[in-house]
């Protein structure tokens, strides 16, 4: 049978023992306080806490879903293609009334449908000279750039991570050589380098693509792709080196060195997870720059080949009828600033939660 604290034997004077009767019973309360633990944490998911407490960063972060969502779902049950011209039936006159339609205009065939008692399809944003449906050609054009922005920094992310990291682990003469081939592309103009690239790499792929599996993407796809990968890649590289230098001199990687660990294991497993914050910020920074680079080169004639639309593409052929039917670049110019900002705006958001020197 247990004794209470009050039955105890006294204590000892000379004794070490603890006097119970000098200790009460901890309340609910105090129970309680005692059991509330901070929930344990990753960097991933306290960034990630910090970024939804960003108003601005989740607001653009829904947009861009939003885009993202419509680009690539709508298409599949839009009832009209972008390369469909919908007065051109074979074995028929043309027929020229679907042409230069207004917003939410029908051509003639169409209304006597109408009049039947058919439904038909609005057109959104009216038609093009050619009486291609223009709502999904901006959608398909928002699709281009989204892709060319995404995968374009996948291609500078790999070549900057692999590039700056072997810079900096390494070190010496070999820093030295690579970083200098760095500050030669760095004093490169860059608008020019650009369309230099894409006028000589447009016409030489050209025919070496002719008849294969590539030529369905467009030389000037490809050839985009070729220029970020040769110019775009040195301030990811730069970034990634400086991130280097510091990492290299911790503990962690001194012991992996000691033991005997290879250069490229140290690099994979140790170093490279410990740039995740920079690697994510500037991986978000240079998606927005992709997609203008990529619809000024459009505008330019330069980028995304013909029927295939892209917004600069888009934008570029509502020039010759600016004064008539302005709206027809004023949409593509609207969806590039929107997708631009959200982006960069998102970015921001993403390196005011993911950077350590920010931290509260």
């Amino acid at each position: 049978m247990k004794k209470s604290v009050n039955e105890m034997p006294k204590k000892n004077p000379l004794s070490l023992q603890l006097n119970l009767q000098s200790f009460e019973p901890a309340t609910e309360e105090e129970k309680f306080r005692q059991q509330r633990m901070r929930e344990s944490t990753t960097f991933f998911k306290d960034g990630m806490r910090r970024l939804r407490k960003n108003k601005i960063a989740m607001t653009c972060l829904c947009i861009v879903l939003v885009i993202v969502f419509i680009a690539a779902f709508v298409p599949l049950f839009y009832p009209y293609s972008y390369e469909d011209q919908l007065g051109v039936v074979a074995g028929q006159k043309t027929d020229a009334s679907y042409n230069n339609l207004k917003p939410f205009e029908y051509g003639e065939t169409e209304q006597q449908r109408i009049e039947d008692g058919e439904f038909i399809f609005p057109h959104i944003f009216g038609t093009d000279a050619h009486g291609r449906d223009y709502a999904i050609r901006v959608i398909y054009g928002t699709r281009i750039s989204l892709l060319v922005g995404f995968f374009a920094s996948i291609i500078v992310l790999i070549i900057g991570a692999i590039y700056g990291s072997v810079s900096g682990y390494y070190g010496g003469k070999v820093d030295l050589v690579m970083m200098r081939i760095v500050d030669i592309i760095y004093s490169l103009p860059d608008l020019l380098m650009i369309i230099l690239f894409a006028t000589v790499l447009k016409q030489t792929l050209e025919p070496a693509l002719e008849g294969t599996a590539l030529a369905k993407l467009g030389t000037g796809m490809i050839s985009i792709f070729i220029v970020f990968a040769l110019l775009y890649w040195v301030g990811m590289a730069r970034l990634i080196r400086g991130q280097i230098l510091t990492i290299k001199q911790q503990d962690y990687v001194l012991n992996a060195r000691s033991i005997g660990a290879k250069g490229s294991h140290i690099i994979r497993r140790h170093m490279l997870p410990n740039c995740i914050s920079v690697i994510i910020i500037s991986t978000a920074l240079q998606i927005p720059s992709a997609i203008f680079t990529e619809s000024y080169l459009s505008f330019l004639g330069l980028g995304v080949s013909m029927p295939m639309p892209s917004l600069g593409s888009l934008a570029s052929e509502a020039l010759s009828g600016v004064y008539s039917y302005s709206y027809r670049l004023i949409i593509p110019a609207v969806m590039i600033c929107l997708i631009v900002l959200s982006l960069n705006l998102l970015g921001d958001g993403l390196r005011d939660a993911f950077d350590p020197k920010l931290k509260k």
